[in-house]
């Protein structure tokens, strides 16, 4: 059978089939889709394919008024295969959630339409003019549509409310673009449509709904790399030496100053205990938290070399920062600056300037050259991770000052309350 397809009709079914081409492309190549999502999205490009050679070759023999048999059949699957798109929707946004309801009223959806060119239940063709009648529970498939759809809206909307609000319409345009289309094919009347609104609509939102998915994939994906990040900063922190150093001085210490030992043992249960807690913490916490855990860190580090001087210069605490912020700094200022020094020290200070909240972390140590703060020596990763982490969360921004032999100074700034908040709240 010879397809009659004039320039108009290719003009509309052109672009249609090159969506579905680059959907099916872009869920193969996606990095950010799991493998169930990408098999998922790639079954709905499948359906949709089918459905728009469904419209084609349906219109065709409405057209040539021939193979009622196969019209009645390629118009059951129409009706039975949308609602089937949806609920694979479903089952990528909610893929913990019992879908046999579903399957079981699209099985009975799809049972009704089939049989209906026998028992004329939902549709009828006349065979004489080839006129589409409505049977008696024609409107089974738009009421379970329906309902399928607000089912998708609401659970969008729920599972991504942390989205910002113009990404939200994204969803909610595709529901009304889709609304829409029925009501303009439920207008058509009898003439040739080679391709429906509806398809048209279902092949659109498809790609624009899986473009806004991908963004909550990379975002997921970002916030995988945030927590791994927060266990590799941990991890960087308790190191064995560091373990054994401080229990070691721990112990020496009860045999000279238990007082002293007990406070340091209290210190250091508290240092263990906040960064463990930092493995679940996603969101910023106050700078009174953070200097607090530096000093728990100095405190002991400081046992072990006495030639080392903390500073605290505090004017600003009423801002949040990322957790293992400062602390980091501090421990490589001591660690890699100024433990070699006859005379070390470290300065920590905050301060507010023209809306923009400021720490400083400052040493004499031996210093370093700036561009190497790129490179992978393991002395740098805790600044990289450090700038990497603010910049993120919190819309922050670090710089660093070194000189060889001089020392460093390491300067963290802060966007004020309601720019930090809102950044925080798209995280």
């Amino acid at each position: 059978m010879a397809l009659s397809l004039d320039f108009n009709t290719l003009t509309v079914l052109f672009p249609v089939f090159l969506l579905l081409f680059g959907l099916g492309f872009t869920v193969v190549i996606d990095p950010y889709i799991r493998r169930e999502h990408r098999r998922i999205m790639f079954m709905i490009v499948v359906l949709s394919f089918s459905l728009a050679v469904q419209n084609i070759l349906e219109n065709e023999f409405f057209v040539s008024r021939s193979n009622l048999a196969l019209k009645n059949l390629l118009s059951a699957y129409g009706y039975s295969v949308r609602p089937v798109i949806l609920i694979l929707f479903l089952q990528i946004i909610h893929p913990n959630g019992k879908k046999w309801l579903y399957w079981t009223l699209a099985g009975i959806n799809a049972a009704l339409y089939f049989s209906s060119p026998f028992t004329k239940l939902c549709f009828e063709i006349r065979a004489n003019d080839y006129v589409f009648l409505r049977g008696p529970l024609w409107f089974v498939c738009l009421i379970f549509s329906a309902a399928l759809l607000i089912e998708l809206l609401t659970r969008t909307i729920l599972l991504y409310r942390e989205t910002g609000k113009r990404e939200r319409l994204i969803p909610i345009a595709i529901v009304l673009a889709i609304l829409a289309s029925v009501a303009f094919d439920m207008n058509v009347g009898a003439v040739p449509q080679p391709i429906s609104f509806l398809t048209i609509a279902i092949v659109v939102s498809s790609v624009f709904y899986y473009i806004w998915l991908h963004l909550q994939f990379v975002r997921e994906h970002e916030r995988d790399l945030m927590a791994a990040q927060r266990i590799q900063i941990m991890m960087t922190q308790i190191q064995p030496h560091f373990l054994f150093n401080a229990l070691n001085t721990i112990r020496a210490l009860y045999a000279e100053d238990p007082p002293l030992a007990d406070r340091t043992l209290e210190d250091f249960s508290a240092y263990l205990r906040q960064n463990l807690e930092s493995l679940s913490q996603t969101d910023l916490i106050p700078i009174s938290k953070e200097l607090e855990h530096t000093r728990l860190y100095a405190e002991i580090e400081m046992l072990r070399f006495p030639n080392v001087h903390m500073e605290y210069k505090i004017e600003d605490t009423q801002f949040s920062v990322p957790a293992l912020t400062v602390q980091p700094l501090v421990e490589n200022a001591i660690r890699h600056g100024v433990r070699g020094r006859k005379e070390g020290f470290v300065a920590v200070s905050t301060a507010r300037e023209a809306g923009i909240h400021r720490i400083t972390v400052e040493d004499n140590g031996v210093g370093f050259d700036p561009k190497e703060l790129d490179a992978s020596e393991r002395a740098h990763i805790g600044l990289q991770n450090v700038q990497s982490r603010i910049e993120q969360m919190c819309g922050g921004k670090m710089t660093v000052q070194s000189e060889v032999g001089k020392g460093v100074t390491v300067t963290l700034l802060f966007p004020d309350g309601d720019v930090q908040g809102k950044k925080e709240k798209r995280i």
